[in-house]
């Protein structure tokens, strides 16, 4: 319930707090130059920028799913300096990893949830499935392979949660990424993945993928026709990815307060807008409160499949 009542929440910046930096501000992007987080990043750093009075230099420490990055800013000082923008694997890797040195639940004061990015469910249009319910009488009837952009991904424990949920055994195909994933489902390899708005939204206007449900528990906004999954049968389903602002733990609350202040007001920009739109992230930046609970949510389900599944990366 949490989770849908966040999705429905307008854009709302903390308390307006005291706090201003006395130096530039770095922004620490847990994943390489080009994919959804670095750009999300460099789109909202002058952004945060006229709202602090500070530059705020974009970083990338990319590795281990976000966690070199993520290791980076938990050992940074707590003064509100450096800050970490990292995706949905705060609530994956510290079940999927060992010997990371630094502990995800207790190294972060949370800042705000930036965004998050609905999944979509694809098959060949070829196919002939027409609809999720068809889709799962054919994983019922045959081996059923679903790609992903690797162990662990938000693509892969969506599949994986999809088959769960209704009783199916089938096979996970990693791929090294999400182009190498929808690549090798044109060729039949696999039989259905859930992939980025993104990667999907031209095979799907061409008409060679066809889309049978959303991750996201509502609508995907880049997306409304389709039906999220949770309204298929399948209530509370919900798996997307989404990236948010972290500090380093014992950052003071009125540092964390207006960086949160700051953020909610770069992602509620009209400029940015249709950028978030084209990468097929929705804003969602309702402070450190939200996204704590949000953070406590996600990492409960997630500890749950990743044991259930037995995924392990190491």
């Amino acid at each position: 319930m949490f989770r849908r009542s966040l999705l429905a929440m307008p854009l709302a910046g903390a308390a307006r707090a005291q706090w201003a930096p006395s130096r530039p501000i770095r922004l620490i992007i847990a994943f390489p130059p080009g994919g959804s987080t670095d750009v999300l990043g460099r789109l909202i750093a002058p952004l945060l920028a006229a709202r602090l009075g500070q530059p705020v230099v974009p970083e990338n420490r990319s590795g281990a799913a976000g966690a070199v990055g993520s290791g980076f800013v938990a050992s940074a000082p707590a003064d509100g300096h450096t800050i970490l923008l990292d995706s949905g694997g705060q609530a994956v890797n510290p079940y999927l990893m060992r010997g990371l040195g630094f502990d995800y639940v207790t190294g972060f004061a949370p800042i705000t949830l930036l965004a998050t990015l609905p999944l979509v469910l694809v098959v060949l249009a070829e196919s002939g499935i027409t609809t999720l319910a068809e889709l799962l009488a054919r994983a019922r009837a045959e081996p059923a392979a679903y790609g992903s952009v690797g162990v662990g991904s938000r693509t892969h424990l969506a599949g994986a949660l999809l088959l769960r949920r209704a009783g199916i055994a089938g096979t996970h195909v990693p791929y090294r990424g999400g182009a190498d994933q929808i690549t090798a489902q044109l060729r039949g390899e696999t039989l259905f993945g859930f992939s980025s708005v993104a990667l999907t939204a031209a095979l799907l206007r061409e008409g060679r993928l066809r889309a049978l449900a959303a991750s996201s528990p509502l609508p995907a906004l880049a997306l409304p026709e389709i039906v999220p999954v949770a309204a298929q049968g399948f209530a509370g389903f919900s798996m997307m990815d989404w990236l948010a602002l972290h500090a380093p733990a014992q950052t003071p609350a009125p540092v964390v307060a207006r960086l949160a202040e700051a953020a909610a007001g770069a992602m509620a920009e009209p400029g940015i807008q249709s950028r978030l739109a084209d990468l097929g992230l929705q804003p969602q930046a309702q402070g450190p409160a939200a996204l704590a609970a949000f953070l406590a949510e996600e990492r409960a389900m997630m500890s749950g499949l990743i044991a259930a599944e037995n995924i392990r990366l190491d």
